[in-house]
């Protein structure tokens, strides 16, 4: 962390925990990053990006421009749904816990996403139960799994429309980034499989390859990714004025305003309206016109009920 601490001055929305916790994604994210640079050939060859679905803008992003990068939230940005909740289908199908606990939790989840609203004593919960269930287990053994369940569950989720914008910075020659409040192991299987540069994500503590149930900071969530992107963006030699950022929520516009080429991705109605009025670019790749209300794809609901890392098995321990 010490690495890290000649950070650039930073808005005070920002609490002590949301700064530790961009801070530890920034340098895991760079960690991972160097183990990701043998795709670059492949990469360059990837046929899944085609031409018509590239960006209109003929001088954005600008070739050869080292001191720009993209930014990329995850969950129904580059993903349908959420990667937690296919995570933890992926690890409910493993006998991690209960279909009552599994049914609980993905009920919680899909209340909160079709509401919008987040509930602090909510967030604590789904934190703690997250935590419950890696807890003890090896970093080795959930990264392992992960990479079963991205080929289960994930991989026909992307987004052909966002992985071409990536795809248009990468041909570019810029570094391109996941940014998520998803597990940061199973943020860097996602990026490496995509073949993007890395990802931040949410740094959950180990102890000898080994989860200690704590978290470092706080999930990387609102203001903590903005706090990432600046700390990666610092370390990195990055230009924000001239990188691009991409999400679907309100939630991340500190995330957002910090670049100087804001998306929004399948907006929900806060970031639509909110994007329209300062003029920011727009995609949207949903078909449902219920779900660009709502600001989750038309099959989120069927996901979100069907899967999930299961909060509830931590509220019924503590209850039990």
């Amino acid at each position: 962390m010490a690495a890290l601490g000649w950070l650039t001055p930073r808005r005070r929305s920002a609490t002590a925990r949301s700064v530790l916790a961009g801070e530890a994604a920034a340098e895991a994210a760079r960690k991972t990053s160097q183990e990701l640079d043998h795709l670059e050939a492949a990469r360059a060859a990837d046929p899944a990006a085609p031409e018509s679905a590239q960006p209109t803008e003929p001088a954005f992003p600008v070739p050869g421009d080292t001191q720009a990068a993209a930014f990329f939230d995850l969950d129904n940005t580059v993903m349908q749904g959420a990667a937690i909740f296919h995570f933890g289908r992926g690890l409910y199908k493993r006998k991690f816990f209960e279909r009552q606990e599994l049914a609980r939790f993905a009920w919680q989840q899909a209340w909160f996403r079709l509401a919008g609203v987040e509930d602090p004593e909510h967030m604590q919960d789904a934190r703690e139960s997250a935590l419950s269930i890696v807890k003890g287990h090896k970093v080795s053994e959930l990264m392992t799994i992960g990479e079963e369940i991205y080929d289960e569950y994930m991989a026909e989720r992307i987004w052909p429309g966002t992985r071409a914008l990536a795809q248009a910075h990468l041909d570019a020659g810029q570094k391109v980034w996941l940014v998520t409040a998803a597990p940061v192991e199973t943020a860097t299987i996602i990026a490496r499989r995509l073949g993007l540069t890395g990802a931040l994500g949410t740094v959950a503590e180990s102890h000898d390859g080994v989860y200690t149930g704590r978290l470092v900071g706080e999930p990387l969530h609102g203001p903590a990714k903005a706090e990432a992107v600046r700390a990666l963006a610092a370390a990195e030699g990055l230009d924000l004025t001239r990188c691009a950022a991409y999400s679907d929520s309100h939630n991340d516009i500190p995330m957002l305003s910090l670049v100087g080429h804001p998306y929004a991705i399948n907006p929900d109605a806060k970031l639509r309206k909110y994007a329209r009025e300062r003029e920011w670019r727009l995609r949207d790749y949903r078909t449902g016109r219920k779900a660009a209300k709502v600001g989750i794809p038309a099959a989120a609901g069927v996901g979100a009920l069907a899967g999930g890392t299961a909060a509830a098995l931590a509220l019924h321990r503590r209850r039990h």
